[in-house]
């Protein structure tokens, strides 16, 4: 037996008990005659004390030791005479009798702390000491935790965990797909599933009724700090529902984990936001809403004012930071640079102050009077001592820009804490969009999105005016995930696919299988799949989704902990017929 308890475990009540620790030597102390160990485990530490002077062969022991040394010890429990109130362990200590080595370690590449000095590279590399760390061991716990509840709660709702297959057909439309080559069907391939979309559809037309998986989906695409290559999601789908009962099981279950996992309660619905008005008021599709400073659009009010950069704008609005009158010409000369920043991409930045004095100053009264700022601030609802920042510029560019300006100023403002959550669903997004580059609609979810009742005589006569039967669920402006209704009878599927510039053939080969499905009595159905890994770093409080999971990909797509991707021998590829160009370079 190497252990008889762990190292987090031991209180006040184990007092003189004989015991069995194992575990990582943490921190080791030697102090004249006496020698303490802090010894770490997942559940803890645990400190160890051993008299120098009564047994000098352990202290010979405890000077071969260094850092995350793997040992066991035995010895008695005894209560600390200089509590550590930080530890839970912090009353006792272990008055060691015995020491054996179980592994020596080399010296770590990084300290195996909370406030580690190893950069993020470094720390991926040794990604298994990095996953020593309490903040890193946290958040897999963490992960643990929601999986675990979201299985519950998904049972006690009837659904089935269903398992999908991981090789399958490459589709077209979506993110670009990893590809499988066939060592038995020379010249084909397998897909990496970016979701079971066709395959969670196809389990309501066999009647499962209501199906989950909490599974690994595949997309190469760029990547960036809420992206991997592979991810995670919790994938769900029911029949014989309309909107609103996705909506409502899944808000139930979000409401669930936020309860059991943070003590979060949400007493009210959550609200529902149409795609039209959070880009009118936020600029973006997933607006952070737990802060107000709504977008103000001022082109109508504007007429022709003289001003070459309001005349000649498409699109002209701004928002209103409460208290910010007092920002220097230093400060606004830094939001002037953020806005300028490539990724942002606005041409400059307007601002207007009003004074707590009832006066205003802005960066353009040579072309606007204090009667006019007096309307504009009217306009927004500002009150003395607050600032009005207003952009100019192409509707979709100057919308993103001020969305990002908006989230700036609530970091500043301290609008954005993390312990607070402001969840909503967004929906009626536009079934398509218009793609100048291919000259033919896409889809803007996927093809199977069922367009809403009311609008699908508009397929024939404007398709750009199209709602889906859609929507997302956000959370203090993270996308957690989303979902549709389907079509489920083939007539209409027919009419979608040929929407977005399928052959018939095209739509045979690729989903064949799917439209004879719906021949064979398909339900109404529709589902939803939420981002595990996004869930579980929001409920973290950490903006990447890399520190959740427990050997993910660096940004370029690698893993430089096994190096991978990496080379094949040529017999493999020789294998499945393929060759690479130019000396595999």
């Amino acid at each position: 037996m190497y252990r008889s308890h762990t190292c987090g475990e031991l209180r006040l009540a184990d007092t003189d008990k004989n015991v069995k620790l194992s575990g990582w030597v943490q921190k080791i102390r030697n102090l004249g005659g006496m020698t303490f160990i802090d010894l770490r485990d997942r559940y803890g530490i645990t400190q160890l004390v051993l008299d120098v002077e009564s047994r000098k062969d352990l202290s010979a022991q405890a000077r071969q030791l260094g850092r995350e040394y793997v040992i066991q010890v035995r010895g008695n429990v005894a209560e600390r005479s200089n509590k550590n109130a930080k530890m839970p362990t912090g009353d006792v200590e272990i008055l060691v009798d015995e020491i054996v080595l179980l592994n020596p370690s080399e010296l770590p590449p990084f300290t195996i702390e909370d406030e580690t000095d190893g950069g993020d590279e470094l720390r991926m590399k040794y990604r298994y000491l990095d996953l020593r760390r309490n903040p890193v061991r946290r958040n897999l716990e963490l992960r643990h935790k929601l999986g675990f509840e979201v299985r519950n709660y998904l049972n006690q709702q009837n659904f089935i965990e269903t398992e999908t297959p991981v090789l399958i057909k490459s589709t077209p439309e979506g993110a670009r797909d990893f590809i499988v080559p066939s060592r038995m069907n020379v010249g084909e391939f397998y897909a990496l599933p970016q979701s079971p979309q066709v395959f969670k559809q196809l389990l309501m037309v066999a009647g499962f009724d209501r199906y989950f998986q909490i599974v690994k989906c595949f997309r190469d695409e760029d990547l960036r700090a809420d992206r991997q290559p592979e991810f995670t999601q919790i994938d769900c789908e029911m029949a014989f529902v309309e909107q609103q009962d996705v909506l409502s099981t899944f808000e139930g279950m979000t409401k669930h984990l936020f309860k059991v996992i943070k003590n979060v309660e949400f007493d009210f619905d959550f609200p529902q936001m149409p795609f039209d008005e959070a880009l009118k008021y936020y600029g973006s599709d997933k607006p952070d809403i737990r802060f107000d400073m709504k977008f103000v659009e001022m082109k109508e009010m504007l007429g022709d004012t003289g001003f070459v950069v309001f005349d000649n704008a498409e699109y002209v609005a701004g928002i209103c930071a409460d208290g910010c009158a007092g920002y220097t010409r230093k400060q606004l000369d830094k939001l002037t640079d953020f806005v300028r920043r490539p990724q942002i991409g606005a041409q400059g930045l307007v601002y207007v102050k009003y004074n707590s004095d009832g006066t205003f100053k802005s960066s353009v009264d040579k072309f606007f009077d204090t009667a006019t700022l007096a309307q504009w601030a009217e306009k927004f609802k500002a009150k003395p001592g607050d600032l009005l920042l207003i952009l100019a510029g192409p509707q979709a560019k100057t919308q993103s820009a001020l969305c990002q300006l908006r989230l700036e100023m609530g970091e500043r403002l301290g609008y954005r804490d993390k312990n607070k959550f402001a969840p909503l669903w967004v929906v009626d997004f536009p079934l398509l969009e218009w793609d100048e580059e291919t000259g033919r609609y896409h889809a803007m979810h996927h093809p199977f999105t069922s367009p809403k009742k009311e609008d699908v005589a508009l397929l024939k006569t404007d398709p750009a005016k199209v709602r889906a039967n859609a929507y997302d669920l956000v959370i203090n402006g993270v996308e957690i995930g989303g979902g549709s209704i389907r079509i489920h009878n083939d007539e209409l599927q027919n009419k979608m696919f040929k929407l977005l510039g399928f052959t018939e053939q095209e739509a045979e080969s690729q989903f064949g299988f799917l439209m004879n499905a719906f021949k064979y009595g398909a339900p109404p159905h529709g589902g939803v799949a939420l981002g595990f890994d996004r869930l579980t770093s929001l409920f973290a409080g950490i903006d990447s989704i890399r520190d959740v999971i427990a050997f993910p990909k660096n940004n370029a797509g690698r893993d430089v902990m096994i190096d991978s991707p990496s080379p094949v021998a040529e017999e493999q590829l020789d294998e499945l017929y393929l060759k690479l160009k130019n000396n595999n370079k």
